[in-house]
């Protein structure tokens, strides 16, 4: 266990879960768990769990028995962390299959405060439907919005995989006040990707996240899983890529976990940082906002020659 990091009031510090997963929720909550209190024990003031750490990625195939997986919040999940986040004094970040309601479930992240208080929930926006990653057949998209947490640590925003792609998410979080991002995942290659496309894929991957920090000035924090995972019924593996991170606002990956290990990740956040990057680099001052209604459509059919953009 590596040693404790120091503390101060112009910095926090963060811890990443990133775990393998088992068919057994209550194994899964145990591993969670422990990395939790891993990671306050090396000074971590905010930990994210992993996109669904309560189960294998069941989004593999589509199969309406894995509803059952499904919890209310506050839940059983919830409520477990609660008491955790009251017992440590920490944020954490619970990401749970959600039951809304019969018939209606969404892909979530509940945020908990040092209290044990629910601060409120995250709903994915973004839902994926590609091979073995059905999640469209699971999940509706969320209509909570791009929600930030202010919470006794820091002024968090979080979204889930599918989201970590679009900018527009990370923007809108960045000016309700975001201090870091985190993008709890479950991201990774079926075989043909690995062995074609599979180095392209993770620089991608890495590198959209590295430029939400640099265009915005926060720190982002992404959170995978590792493992080879079978659903059952199917004959095709999936395996996660792990190397959970996290970027400082000028896009320097300062933490990264291992590829293929279960890893607690554990680094410190400065806002005098934040304060720096943005002075130097003030993106947020420049923003051309009286230009951007266009990006609120779909996609722009075409130009006229005067230069005016479609509504619609």
């Amino acid at each position: 266990m590596s040693a404790a990091l120091p503390r101060s009031a112009e910095d926090f510090g963060i811890g990443l879960v990133q775990m393998a997963c088992s068919d057994v929720v209550s194994l899964n909550c145990d591993t969670a768990e422990a990395g939790v209190r891993e990671a306050v024990s090396r000074s971590a003031d905010i930990v994210c769990l992993q996109e669904l750490f309560a189960s294998r990625y069941f989004c593999q195939t589509e199969d309406a028995g894995y509803f059952d997986l499904a919890e209310e919040i506050p839940g059983p999940t919830t409520k477990r962390f609660s008491r955790l986040a009251r017992e440590l004094s920490v944020v954490i970040i619970v990401p749970v299959f959600e039951r809304r309601a019969a018939g209606l479930y969404h892909n979530s992240a509940v945020v908990i405060d040092t209290t044990g208080e629910l601060l409120g929930t995250y709903r994915k926006m973004h839902i994926p439907d590609d091979q073995q990653f059905f999640e469209k057949f699971y999940f509706t998209p969320g209509d909570l919005g791009y929600r930030v947490f202010d919470t006794q640590i820091a002024r968090i925003g979080v979204l889930i995989c599918w989201d970590q792609w679009y900018p527009e998410a990370a923007r809108l979080m960045t000016l309700a006040g975001a201090e870091i991002l985190f993008y709890p995942t479950a991201i990774g290659w079926i075989p043909e990707d690995r062995k074609n496309e599979g180095p392209a894929q993770y620089e991608a991957w890495r590198t959209i996240q590295r430029s939400h920090a640099i265009a915005n000035g926060v720190y982002v924090a992404a959170v995978n899983r590792v493992g080879v995972e079978q659903t059952a019924g199917t004959n095709r593996d999936l395996q996660f890529w792990g190397r959970s991170f996290v970027s400082d606002p000028q896009g320097r990956v300062i933490a990264e976990a291992d590829a293929e290990d279960a890893e607690v990740l554990v680094t410190r956040c400065s806002r005098e940082t934040i304060e720096e990057q943005r002075r130097g680099w003030p993106f947020l001052r420049d923003r051309r906002i009286d230009t951007y209604a266009p990006i609120a459509t779909r996609y722009l059919d075409g130009v006229s020659r005067n230069g005016n953009t479609p509504t619609q």
